[in-house]
């Protein structure tokens, strides 16, 4: 039925769009030939324009392929809709769709057509960043591992490079066309490449040299070529004008620039930097491209963690509420009218998919947490601030002026920045801390000028004030729906107007402040104003001939204030503002859920979360989330014919309250859940290091035999020991040493390089020797040297032996453009044997199964490393443990240094209706040298480093995790001491169950194990 539903809708915008569209005429005709985005998308220097509406472009950062359960690409679409934004900025990822050169692989959990359909159920535009250079905190910014084999510089005009982009970019260019605007999709807009805006050897002044030009036009036609015909735009995040609409060859439609502020260090949230605080981006726009709207095409919206550093939560910290109102304010301050926050949904590096630097989240402390949660209170704030445009025609077309201090306010301890309304009479002035990052309450006067000339705010006495880290958006005749707010402290949350022509207008403001607003009687028919609260409370008064001034001061109860049938203000504490949803309403196709400021929309107070609402007849649908009981509350809706309510399909019991709102209670039963005890659960058990055995056959490993590379980093030994000159870039690496004794083996000098805090373990033959965990000297570096004794080991003249070394491949770097640093070599980089020449050693290694041939297509080319149990594929389900012992990885573990791979199953049966996130979650009472990979239904999602931490809460989205029926959990633990290690804890815990009404997720390919021709 979805199916069929969506076809039809797909088919239904085609055939709209396609009327706009004149067919290409030959030359010679005379009839002109139209632009395939007229009337669709379009643009000039004050706002985007699409489908003939002008419209603040707000979009959230989501990146589908860091949550593998295309099932759930709706929840997260509708809880950024919900939010009031109206688009998604997403990447795509190469590396993960050609990992073997010349094979594009855009199916399963890879493919972009559920991406697609669900945002355009869900009403969202999409800008598409396809790259092919993504950065995004991941492994090669988002390259291929066999790219790290090209002698050509990586993003630079040289063939040898350019030519191995093609296929990719066709493929993926035309699956993003097919889905553009003008064939009835969601997407608006193109971004290619990524942060292009350096190069080794030319000065910024002198960017871009001519190499950099032919590339950036070579790939901006190589999407051209696949059918796209949305506006290209460009991220420059150095904001120098690089790309920009006239800058040359190269050169893109639209230009924006990207800023992360807050910058990185979540350890210290409460420090906020003082380096990067935008003060004059209105100036540089008008510089470099000030016929095009002022864009930020990434804003920060947390940051990334790492092993040894803290937890997301922390991040959330540093980004949180207050940046939100402070930085965010500012930006709009500059008249910006495209706006993209990256992350507003983060996800999870399941898969090895990440970078050097990052662990196995990618939570980025973002609104949206890795586990879907709304909960953070950024996510409210950030609901207030983008509602707030979709009501404020007059800003988009509003023009900044410049900040200073003491401007427009008593005190010069407050900075002011106004955004002057050119079509509109509408001012908006921005007030903040003229210290940015203070901490301090400051008590002004606003002083602005208005309709009826210059007012000193408040008029009824009393100070307004700013307390620590708060910006605000005062307004000045301010439109209504035909009544003019003469002015404005509090802040505007939504407003609406319904068939009778009453509105709605509801606004809020911080715990205890004074706030003042004056109304415009004209096209008001009353001039008394009724009040729910006394006198001390709210304040009104007529002043002059025609203006009614309302001071009220904030507190937890709402108040209300009515003038007869024509307007109804709603004076909200900030935190009860953000119980508050403004949710759409459907309009006819081509908008369908598509944002438009002409659409009607309904304003609902109470639960967790608001996802949709539709009107039928009498009766207003609503879709949404709770958490516990709670109230609903009607506040508006269109007809004023509204009677009953349902929520998620159930009929609700309803009436009206003492202010006449249409009110119901929604009851929440907290769902039974049966959970497994790892503890107690038969784990099957099998020796994953089987290497270091004196019987060990390694006659099918890849022999390190190249004598020379194409790596910028010059060989230090006979042949090449770079993992990516073999094919291996992922998960974990195994060598094997081959030598024959001499008698004069007294120690080895090691140069690894594995990725920040990786550790390796070294054996001689099946003795082990020592492992290094990451810590002491050097502890937490991407490179480690160390010098080995071998004094105690007694090697026998003329007998073969073998040095086996495991080590944890933690992520490439990524890269500032033509650097290639993403081509960092990762594995042996030079070693010292005493006694023997480097020649004297041979060689071999492996990776993942097959390297670049990988065999699980659908888990893609990152989900397994070196491990045996990885390349045999028992870590997937069903795999053939008939005959292996039984070990508990908790209560027993392994007794040496070394691997073992434990398995075992569990069943769940989440109950219909309840949507339950749940995390593995690993125990850390005690200091372990340890590190485990967590495997759910042959799914890697977890890299769990004990004694570095501080990850030990690993999310696993619904799809991988299976909630109504059997799941296979699998581990490989690592122990990095002699005396082996096991698990402090390990369970599985629901995250706050919520009655939802989210779309049950399918599962995500889970194909069980098969034995693996060639696996060794």
């Amino acid at each position: 039925m979805l199916l069929s539903v969506l076809s039809s809708f797909w088919l239904c915008l085609l055939q709209q769009v396609q009327g706009l569209n004149i067919p290409l005429q030959d030359a010679s005709s005379g009839l002109e030939v139209r632009d395939p985005l007229e009337g669709l998308v379009t643009w000039d220097k004050y706002s985007m324009i699409i489908r003939g509406e002008r419209m603040f472009l707000f979009s959230g950062e989501f990146h589908p392929w860091r949550l593998p359960s295309p099932g759930l690409w709706l929840d997260i679409f509708q809880k950024i809709k919900a939010m009031g934004f109206n688009a998604v900025s997403f990447y795509t990822y190469w590396g993960l769709v050609e990992g073997t050169q010349g094979k594009v692989r855009f199916d399963g959990v890879f493919a972009l057509d559920e991406f697609f359909k669900a945002a355009a159920e869900a009403g969202i535009y999409l800008i598409a960043r396809p790259g092919p250079y993504i950065n995004a905190e991941t492994a090669f910014g988002g390259f291929p591992g066999w790219t790290a084999r090209i002698k050509a510089p990586l993003r630079g005009d040289d063939p040898e490079f350019v030519d191995t982009t093609e296929l990719y970019a066709a493929t993926v260019g035309k699956l993003i066309a097919d889905a553009q605007i003008t064939n009835g999709g969601p997407v608006v807009m193109l971004q290619p490449e990524n942060e292009y805006d350096t190069w080794p050897g030319v000065n910024n002044t002198d960017f871009p040299a001519e190499t950099n030009s032919n590339y950036m036009e070579h790939v901006k036609q190589q999407f051209k070529k696949a059918g796209n015909v949305v506006p290209q735009m460009v991220n420059d995040h150095l904001n120098q004008g690089n790309w920009a609409p006239g800058s040359g060859l190269g050169e893109t439609e639209l230009y924006g620039i990207d800023a992360y502020p807050m910058r990185y260090d979540c350890a210290h949230p409460d420090v906020w930097p003082k380096i990067r605080w935008p003060e004059n981006w209105q100036i540089t726009h008008e510089q470099y491209s000030p016929n095009t709207p002022f864009f930020v095409a990434e804003f920060q919206g947390g940051s990334g963690t790492g092993f040894g550093s803290v937890n997301a939560d922390a991040c959330n910290a540093l980004v949180n509420q207050e940046s939100v109102r402070v930085l965010w304010k500012n930006n709009y301050s500059f008249a910006i009218k495209i706006f993209n926050v990256y992350m507003t949904y983060g996800g999870t590096n399941w898969g090895n998919l990440g970078y050097r630097g990052g662990d196995t989240s990618y939570d980025y402390g973002a609104a949206i947490k890795e586990n879907r949660h709304v909960w953070r209170e950024k996510y409210s704030e950030q609901k207030l601030e983008a509602n707030f445009f979709k009501v404020s025609p007059a800003y988009l077309t509003a023009v900044a002026g410049n900040a200073s201090n003491g401007s427009y306010v008593s005190t010069d301890q407050i900075a002011t920045t106004p955004v002057f309304g050119t079509d509109h009479p509408t001012n908006f002035y921005i007030v903040r801390h003229a210290d940015w990052t203070s901490t301090n309450t400051t008590a002004y006067k606003l002083m602005v000028p208005t309709s009826i000339g210059n007012i000193s705010v408040p008029q009824l006495g009393g100070q307004l004030v700013l307390t620590r880290r708060d910006s605000k958006i005062h307004v000045t005749d301010y439109d209504v729906g035909g009544i003019n707010l003469i002015y404005c402290t509090a802040e505007i949350l939504t407003w609406a107007r319904d068939a009778a022509g009453k509105r709605t207008l509801i606004l809020y403001g911080g715990a205890g402040e004074l706030h003042e607003l004056a109304i415009d009687l004209t096209n008001v028919t009353t001039t008394s104003a009724q009040k729910t609260s006394n006198e001390a409370t709210v304040k009104t008064q007529v002043l002059g001939s025609n203006s009614l001034v309302i001071q009220w001061k904030v507190s937890e109860d709402r108040q209300v204030v009515k003038l007869g049938d024509d307007l109804e203000i709603l004076l909200l504490w900030r935190n009860d503002a953000y119980n508050y949803w403004v949710a759409e309403l459907p309009a006819e196709a081509p908008v369908s859920n598509y944002y438009s400021p002409s659409k009607s929309t309904v304003i609902v107070k109470g639960p967790y979360l608001i996802r949709t609402a539709a009107l039928d007849g009498d009766v207003l649908h609503l879709a949404g989330d709770i958490n516990g009981t709670t109230d609903i509350e009607l506040i508006y809706e269109p007809t004023s014919k509204v009677k009953a309510l349902s929520f998620n399909k159930k009929a609700l019991c309803a009436k009206h309250n003492e202010e006449g709102k249409l009110t119901a209670q929604l009851d929440f039963e907290e769902p039974k859940l049966a959970l497994p005890d790892f503890a107690s659960l038969k784990w099957k058990y099998i020796n994953s290091l089987p290497e270091i055995q004196t019987s060990y056959d390694d006659s099918d490993w890849i022999l390190c035999n190249n004598p020379s590379t194409n790596n910028p980093q010059p060989l230090l030994t006979p042949t090449s020991l770079y993992a990516s000159d073999y094919g291996f870039h992922s998960g974990s690496l195994i060598y094997r040493g081959h030598f024959k004794a001499n008698g004069d083996e007294s120690n080895l000098f090691l140069n690894l390089t594995g990725g920040n805090n990786f550790g390796y373990s070294l054996w001689l033959n099946d003795k082990f020797v020592t492992s290094w965990d990451g810590t002491g000297l050097g502890g937490g570096e991407s490179t480690h040297n160390e010098t080995i004794s071998l004094a105690s080991q007694t090697l026998e003249k003329g007998k073969s032996y073998v040095f086996t070394i495991l080590f944890d491949h933690m992520g490439q770097d990524e890269e500032a453009p033509g650097t290639d640093q993403i081509k960092t070599p990762m594995g042996i980089i030079n070693l010292d044997f005493a006694g023997h020449a480097q020649s004297d050693v041979t060689w071999k290694m492996t990776g993942n199964l097959g390297g670049e041939l990988y065999h699980d297509l659908e888990r893609g080319p990152r989900n397994e490393g070196a491990m045996f149990a990885e390349r045999q594929g028992y870590h997937q389900p069903a795999p053939p443990s008939q005959d292996w012992e039984v070990i508990n990885p908790i209560s027993d573990g392994i007794e040496t240094a070394g691997v073992g791979f434990f398995t075992t199953t569990f069943e769940l049966d989440v109950p219909s209706g309840y949507d339950v996130p749940m995390s593995f979650v690993f125990g850390n009472s005690t200091i372990a040298n340890y590190r485990c990979q967590l495997f759910v239904n042959g799914w890697q999602f977890g890299k769990y480093v004990a004694n570095f931490g501080p990850q030990t809460n690993f999310p696993v989205p619904e799809g991988i995790l299976n909630h109504n029926g059997i799941n296979t959990v699998a581990l490989t633990l690592w122990a990095l001491n002699e005396d082996g290690a096991k698990l402090d804890g390990l369970s599985l815990e629901p995250e706050m169950p919520l009655w939802s009404g989210y779309r049950k997720p399918w599962l995500s390919p889970q194909p069980a194990w098969q034995a693996r021709k060639g696996a060794y």
